[in-house]
Formats: structure tokens, C-alpha cells, sequence
């Protein structure tokens, strides 16, 4: 019954959720508390207890507590096998209070639920197995073997047998469905995080390539000058040069060309690569974004522009590394399963810009669509897709997450969906701004800035 609820988290591992300093405070509390629950039973209600024993119990808790807080930094991260141990001991310490109290007949047996909870939210879910394991073992023994319930009177209180066997069942169902809920939450969130992660790396990288082409239109700028100088300096010594050393005078000249004709291309890319001011085209946006696949061998990517009810086309758009890489990872998925042709339709009007990219492979499978930007779909969807495509090809997830984490952070909205078999089939994504969010004027300086967002 474990897990069974979320078969595909066995296929990460999570990292441990809590430090050390969490677990002595949560020991701390469930201490206090039982001394005080007992003081409440056997002094406010009458009720008789073995004290000895039991407080013998918890004073090994407290102990075991003291020893972990003076022994080890409580900042410090617990290993898997360490939340593994600590969380055995405290079942096992939880498990002999009950068994002095009532067995599961105590309203208290319910406190075994939380070291399956918290090892399942912490661990793989082999180890978080091992103590789910042991607590359904100590309910076991709790239900079959235990002192009577404290009771007022001298035979105590004895729950009837079927009824027991009910609490047992209860508690157990109970312990398996926290746990798999739990282990689940814990899994969505670690995937989440992670794809997070991957999304922030790679808009990182996007921002230091685009701050390195400034930085190599500024070195090309400056290495002009020396460049030139050599080139004069080469030409004279050719004129005055015979044999061998004519010829090295030439070699040097041409390759000195050479120099400044790669100098005035990064200086060029230092321009258009600038991720806060460069000004673009609607069509240098969209062939930049597509830039790897145009060249590359496979299907063909078909441009078009389509202004809606005649609206002016849009010339000056911020270049936004969001909105290119986003793009970018759209038009990867419609390259991968296009069996030849992957389109890039522009439409706009006085208000909005809408990128649609669609391609002639096998389109979104059914019981995909609805998880389809999710960081990483079920285990089930990659390969659905993979199986129309070929074995080859990569299934969805984690580029479309980015991609659309990315647009989203622009302003834009995206649908998607299969094209009808009358159309040609295959995928289709439309990616929709407001064009106030992307599109530049001039102010009075001569500077380009961003339009001012309008409300809608």
C-alpha cells in the first residue's frame, strides 16, 4: 500500500528536509508534553500509572535528546541515515509510552503517525519504507501486547477485541496514506525546485553572453587602432620588401584583415546582443530565437507575418533574453517530432503580439495536454510522445516548464494544443503579449524605452 498513491516519486531521490536543530526542538516539545500529559493523568484525574516505568521512558528520550544537542552542532544537516536512526529511536521511545498506557487503545497512539510522515517528506522512499515499516510493527504489538488502559477502576479498561482490531486497521491505513501523501508533496516540491534551478541557471548563462558581447564590442573597439597601425606599418614594409619577406609582409596584411573583419562582427553582435537596450525587429526576433535550427540538418522553419486588420508591423522590440530563449525551447519540442516542416506565424494588432508554432509531427498526446508545463510530467507522457516520434526522440517536460516560466515572466500567456486532422495535425503553442510589453520608443533624447504598460 506505501506509495502507491505516487508511483513516480520512486524515481528521485529527496534530500533531507530538516537539520538537526528541528529535530531537538520537535524532541523537546514531544517530551514536555508527555510529562505533562502524565502529571495531568496520574495527579489531576487520579488515574493510576506505573510512574517508574514511565518515566524511566521518557527520561531516555530526554537523555538521548541531550546527548544529540551537546555532541553535534544543531545547524548541522542530517544524513539520510541519520534521520533514519533518530527517527527509529523516537518511534521506538513513543511506541514503550504507549505500551505502559493502553497500547492503541490510548488516544495518544496516534502520535506514531509523525515519524512515518516526517521520514516519508525526508527520505528515499526505500528507507522511508524501513520506518513506515516499524511503526505499523510497534502498532501491531501495541494492539496485541500492552499494560491496561488507566482507568478508575482496579481492572482497568479494556477495549472489546474487534474493536481493537478496528483502531488497528485505522491506524495503519491512516500511517500509509500520510506517508504516501507526504512522500509525494515532498517529491512535487523537489521537482519543482529543481527545475527552478535549471530555469534560473540558463537564463544566467543568457545574461552573461549577452554582457560578454558588450564586452567584446568594447575590446574590439579598442584593439581597432593597434590593428590598424600594424596594417600600415605591413603595407610599407611590402612596397620596400623582395622575395620571402614580401610575401610574409602580405601574409601579415591579409591576416591583420582578417582580425578586423571579426572585430567588426563581435562589435556588431555587442549591439544586438545587449539584454536591457538593443532594439530588434519582429523578424530578427523570431529568426534569432530560431537561430540553432535554421542551419541545422531537419525539418524546414517557415516564417510568417500576418498583421491583424492591417495594424502596423512592430519594429522596434526589446530584446529580451526571456522571450528569445523561451521561444528557443518552444521551436527545440517542434524541431524534435516535425516530420519536415515547423511553421512561425507572427499576428498583431494595436494592442497584442501572438506567436503561434506549430509543426507537422504527432502532436501532444491526449493525456497530456493537461500537464503539459508542469516542471515534469508524469512518468507515463514522455513516453507517450516518444513512442508516436521514435525512440530517439525526447519527450516534453522540463524545456516547456522553462519555456514557459520564462514567457510568463514577460507578460505573455501561452495555449496549447493539436492542430485538427484538416489542418495537417501536429502540435501547436501560442504564445500571446500585450505588445506595450515588448515594444520600444524614442524619447526625446533619441533613446529608445519601454512603452508604458496599458491597462486592459
Amino acid at each position: 500500500m506505501f506509495f502507491t498513491l505516487f508511483p513516480e516519486a520512486a524515481t528521485m531521490r529527496p534530500l533531507p528536509a530538516f537539520r538537526l536543530r528541528t529535530l531537538i526542538g520537535m524532541r523537546w516539545f514531544a517530551s514536555i508534553g508527555q510529562v505533562l500529559v502524565v502529571a495531568l493523568v496520574a495527579f489531576g484525574f487520579g488515574y493510576p500509572l506505573p510512574l517508574g516505568p514511565l518515566l524511566a521512558v521518557i527520561a531516555v528520550g530526554v537523555w538521548v535528546n541531550l546527548y544529540t544537542q551537546f555532541t553535534r552542532k544543531p545547524g548541522t544537516p542530517l544524513t539520510e541515515g541519520g534521520i533514519l536512526l533518530h527517527l527509529g529511536i523516537d518511534t521506538l521511545q513513543i511506541s514503550s509510552v504507549l505500551f505502559l498506557t493502553g497500547g492503541i487503545q490510548n488516544p495518544f497512539a496516534v502520535w506514531l503517525i509523525m515519524p512515518a510522515m516526517l521520514a516519508a517528506s525526508s527520505l528515499p522512499r526505500a528507507r522511508a519504507a524501513v520506518t513506515v515499516g516499524l511503526v505499523i510493527a510497534c502498532l501491531t504489538v501495541l494492539a496485541l501486547l500492552h499494560y491496561p488502559l488507566p482507568w478508575r477502576t482496579a481492572e482497568g479498561f479494556a477495549l472489546p477485541p474487534v474493536y481493537r482490531l478496528g483502531l488497528w486497521f485505522a491506524l495503519t491505513m491512516a500511517v500509509g496514506f500520510t506517508a504516501s501523501y507526504a512522500h509525494g508533496v515532498a517529491r512535487e516540491q523537489a521537482k519543482l525546485a529543481a527545475a527552478l534551478a535549471t530555469m534560473q541557471t540558463s537564463l544566467a548563462r543568457e545574461e552573461r553572453l549577452a554582457a560578454l558581447d558588450g564586452l567584446a564590442a568594447a575590446a574590439a573597439h579598442e584593439l581597432g587602432t593597434p590593428l590598424g597601425t600594424i596594417q600600415v606599418t605591413a603595407r610599407e614594409m611590402e612596397r620596400e620588401l623582395e622575395g620571402d619577406l614580401k610575401e610574409d609582409a602580405a601574409l601579415l596584411i591579409s591576416q591583420t584583415q582578417r582580425c578586423q573583419t571579426i572585430l567588426r562582427r563581435l562589435s556588431s553582435a555587442g549591439t544586438t546582443g545587449d539584454a536591457v537596450h538593443s532594439v530588434l525587429s519582429l523578424d530578427a526576433l523570431l529568426r534569432e530565437a530560431a537561430a540553432p535550427f535554421l542551419d541545422a540538418p531537419g525539418p524546414r522553419i517557415d516564417f510568417r507575418l500576418d498583421p491583424d486588420s492591417g495594424a502596423p508591423l512592430p519594429e522596434r522590440l526589446r530584446r529580451r533574453p526571456e522571450v528569445i530563449y523561451g521561444l528557443r525551447n518552444i521551436l527545440e519540442n517542434a524541431v524534435k517530432f516535425a516530420r519536415g516542416t515547423v511553421t512561425v506565424e507572427a499576428s498583431w494588432s494595436d494592442r497584442f503580439l501572438t506567436v503561434t508554432v506549430t509543426d507537422d509531427g504527432p502532436g501532444f498526446p491526449d493525456g497530456m495536454l493537461s500537464r503539459l508545463g508542469e516542471p515534469y510530467p508524469r512518468a507515463d507522457a514522455p513516453r507517450l510522445r516518444t513512442e508516436r516520434a521514435g525512440a530517439d526522440k525526447a519527450g516534453l517536460g522540463l524545456g516547456f516548464f522553462i519555456a514557459k516560466t520564462l514567457l510568463e515572466r514577460t507578460g505573455a500567456s501561452l495555449t496549447h494544443d493539436n492542430r485538427p486532422a484538416g489542418e495537417g495535425g501536429g502540435a501547436r503553442v501560442r504564445v500571446v503579449w500585450p505588445l506595450a510589453n515588448l515594444v520600444m520608443r524614442p524619447t526625446s533624447r533619441g533613446e529608445t524605452r519601454p512603452i508604458e504598460a496599458a491597462q486592459f
